[in-house]
């Protein structure tokens, strides 16, 4: 199971949001390389990089930070926030994100996320698959649609997605653990690769979602709060 920390960023610096609420937000660290740097050098190898900015106003706003991220460590990044357009995917993949995450788009224009699955193949691709009372949320979590989470992952399963990241927004910043029985339905009914996102808290979560079969986990609040560390991390990478 991949072991991928990640970083939110809010005008240039790492936040963390509670249930995607940006009035609920708080700043770790005004440096996000310095804390990128602080991953590679606990032997992590991946990094989950979301631009919250991007992700409200609907287009790539923090591409320079992910372009200094890529080009000073060596951490395969998939970066999120704000891609609706070819320009923006061509920004990503040209700042140096190894994988983007395909969130609302792939609710509001699906054909456009097949054609990118055409073009650059599915192990560039990452559907983004955030959920509030099972509702797929959109725009930053600022929105909800009507699409059940579960048909949504697989109908794209049918269209040749492969990893899936899903966010249970209620458990997000919450530090009282993952949705463990929706990931548990989500493994059984969708073939894909599963990201558990959200809620994260401690290193029992990690090795409860390695065993039900998870190809990644994402942590975020844990390892700022000092609930989960590097050292304890660098142990599964």
């Amino acid at each position: 199971m991949k072991i991928i920390p990640a970083i939110d960023i809010i005008n240039g610096k790492c936040v963390r949001l509670t249930q995607g609420d940006y009035a609920q937000q708080k700043t770790y660290n005004e440096n996000p390389l310095e804390v990128a740097k602080m991953y590679e050098d606990a032997g992590i190898r991946y990094l989950h990089l979301v631009d919250l900015d991007g992700a409200k106003a609907g287009r790539i706003i923090n591409h320079k930070i992910l372009e200094s991220i890529a080009t000073q460590t060596k951490l395969a990044v998939d970066f999120g926030g704000g891609l609706k357009t070819d320009t923006d995917i061509e920004t990503a993949f040209s700042s140096g994100a190894a994988q983007v995450t395909a969130g609302s788009i792939a609710v509001k224009q699906p054909e456009t996320v097949y054609a990118w699955l055409e073009k650059y193949g599915a192990d560039k691709i990452i559907l983004g698959a955030d959920c509030r009372n099972r509702l797929v949320a959109t725009n930053g979590w600022q929105q909800e649609s009507s699409l059940d989470v579960v048909d949504f992952i697989k109908d794209f399963s049918g269209k040749g997605i492969q990893s899936v990241i899903c966010t249970d927004i209620s458990k997000d910043g919450m530090l009282q653990g993952p949705s463990f029985e929706l990931y548990g339905e989500i493994l059984e009914q969708a073939n894909v690769g599963l990201i558990a996102s959200g809620g994260v808290t401690t290193m029992d979560d990690l090795y409860k979602l390695k065993e039900m079969g998870c190809a990644g986990a994402i942590i975020g609040k844990a390892i700022y709060e000092g609930k989960i560390t590097l050292t304890q991390l660098s142990e599964l990478c």
